[in-house]
């Protein structure tokens, strides 16, 4: 079995070159996160991969700290940024509990496509809450497998494909799972909503 990081790094390329599979969906997130940042914050996107996002947002807070586990999505995300000359964006390879983030230091912390990937997602929440300043927001959007039509399908194929080093950790949640573990690690779901058939885009407060 690969670890993750090595998934990742292996797939970084292709990944970068992937088209976005529900455009309309992406744009619509992008917007409604747009609504809750403010000029002068201090973002964390935690699963960056190769930074379209972090670099799409960058004009609307005041810096950007892009992490991700795996050392080419980090390579191409530089890259990108200096192409389009995108100077508040820091990438740093990082976990979301790596000690190098420091405590109360982020407005925000995003997290897109990446809460079912973590397997200590309850530890690493933990984490990002001692990241944010008091009253700080957590953005997510979460594909949540345990309301995907072909769940069944899915649950036999992802573990054939993660012993064979096609797949990463990858958990079958529901919203409801979602929002359960933001609620634990002492958030407020102050809105949530889905942008697509099963994926779930939650905003919530520290407490």
């Amino acid at each position: 079995m690969t670890s993750d990081a090595t998934f990742w790094d292996q797939t970084a390329e292709k990944y970068a070159a992937s088209p976005i599979k529900d455009q309309a969906a992406y744009e619509h997130t992008l917007v409604e996160t747009k609504k809750h940042l403010r000029p002068g914050d201090r973002l964390l996107e935690i699963g960056c991969g190769t930074g379209a996002t972090a670099l799409l947002l960058a004009d609307a807070v005041a810096h950007i700290t892009a992490t991700d586990i795996s050392a080419n999505m980090i390579k191409i995300g530089r890259g990108k940024a200096a192409t389009q000359q995108v100077t508040n964006v820091d990438f740093v390879q990082a976990t979301p509990a790596d000690p190098k983030l420091a405590a109360q230091t982020f407005d925000a912390i995003t997290g897109f496509n990446i809460l079912h990937l973590l397997p200590d997602l309850e530890g690493d929440l933990a984490a990002l809450s001692e990241r944010l300043k008091p009253g700080g927001l957590l953005i997510s959007k979460t594909p949540c497998l345990a309301d995907w039509k072909w769940r069944a399908i899915g649950r036999l194929a992802i573990p054939i494909m993660q012993f064979f080093g096609k797949a990463p950790y990858v958990s079958f949640l529901k919203g409801s799972d979602v929002e359960a573990h933001i609620t634990a690690a002492g958030f407020e779901v102050i809105m949530a909503d889905n942008h697509n058939a099963f994926s779930r885009f939650i905003v919530a407060k520290k407490t």
